[in-house]
């Protein structure tokens, strides 16, 4: 409190100087891509707090373990299609995952879930048909190819994961309380946590957009390669919703169809806000280690899939 007090009077104190350099066109341009990274991800985040909070109090510990087979090769896709009955984006995700992990899913299965849910739901490749008229292929891809990737993530993360690289932050403990009281316990934990990190990556996301120049980009639009690398580099940068992700790759006319593929797949899965939240969530030795191999994947399964069908 006795920060926040100063801080409060050094803004009263300093309001002139701050309100010039506010009102210039850079911290505008900022200010609106950080809000408008927040209003996205903020009710999805909300979305899947909760539902993490139904999984972890009024799930039966033992349904997840009937629900999945038992062999993890096998969950992993399994857990990668539910995704399609999930409703929500990334934001939502990362704390459901971890909900999953806590109930006994093995963790695989958890992260192919986390990386499928927020690409192949029915709103995201609702929105994708509507950005792309008279291109169905593009709605069939990305769904077939956020599939793929998410489960040889899951198989990757089963033949060379490690348990320690996955820190789960401490939890109160819910099973002594009352189901309504440990409800608004998780909530209350798991928003703090996901919460504060979403901020920091959409802090993030709107420093990049003011200071990436977009010539940058238009000089590699040309070159088969670099184009769909750039544009993958871009979703990262962007860090926008999956639901809307679609109508800004549809607007990137001057890049190939492949490459606006690998941006529609690589988005979801991987950008600033994301991977603070896993951060957050999973912990720091996990995020810096996935997060860099999904993208990788992701270039690659656009790559191939464009080169072979559009």
């Amino acid at each position: 409190m006795e920060i926040l007090a100063g801080l409060l009077i050094l803004l009263v104190l300093l309001r002139a100087p701050l309100a010039g350099l506010l009102s210039g066109q850079r911290i505008a341009t900022w200010t609106t891509v950080f809000v408008s990274v927040m209003v996205q991800a903020t009710p999805f985040l909300v979305f899947g707090v909760v539902l993490s909070a139904v999984i972890a109090v009024y799930v039966p510990r033992g349904f997840w373990a009937k629900a999945l087979p038992s062999h993890p090769a096998l969950a992993v896709p399994v857990a990668s299609c539910a995704g399609v009955i999930l409703p929500g984006c990334e934001c939502g995700s990362v704390p459901i995952a971890g909900s999953l992990m806590r109930r006994g899913v093995t963790p695989a299965a958890a992260l192919a879930f986390l990386l499928a849910a927020p690409a192949v739901n029915p709103i995201v490749l609702t929105a994708t048909a509507v950005a792309f008229p008279g291109r169905p292929g593009i709605v069939v891809l990305r769904a077939v190819g956020s599939l793929i990737i998410a489960t040889l993530m899951g198989w990757l993360w089963l033949r060379l994961g490690k348990a320690e690289w996955i820190k789960l932050p401490h939890r109160p403990e819910l099973d002594d309380l009352a189901r309504g009281r440990a409800f608004w316990a998780s909530c209350r934990h798991d928003i703090i946590h996901a919460g504060g990190y979403l901020a920091l990556g959409a802090a993030a996301a709107a420093t990049i957009n003011v200071f990436v120049p977009e010539r940058w980009l238009l000089l590699v639009a040309a070159h088969p390669f670099l184009s769909v690398v750039a544009l993958g580099l871009l979703a990262v940068l962007l860090s926008i919703c999956s639901e809307a992700d679609a109508f800004v790759a549809a607007s990137l006319s001057q890049f190939s169809l492949t490459a606006r593929l690998a941006f529609l797949l690589v988005g979801p899965m991987v950008d600033l806000k994301l991977m603070s939240m896993q951060a957050g969530v999973f912990g720091r030795r996990f995020a810096f280690r996935f997060a860099p191999t999904t993208f990788v994947a992701a270039v690659a399964v656009g790559l191939g899939l464009g080169a072979v069908f559009l």
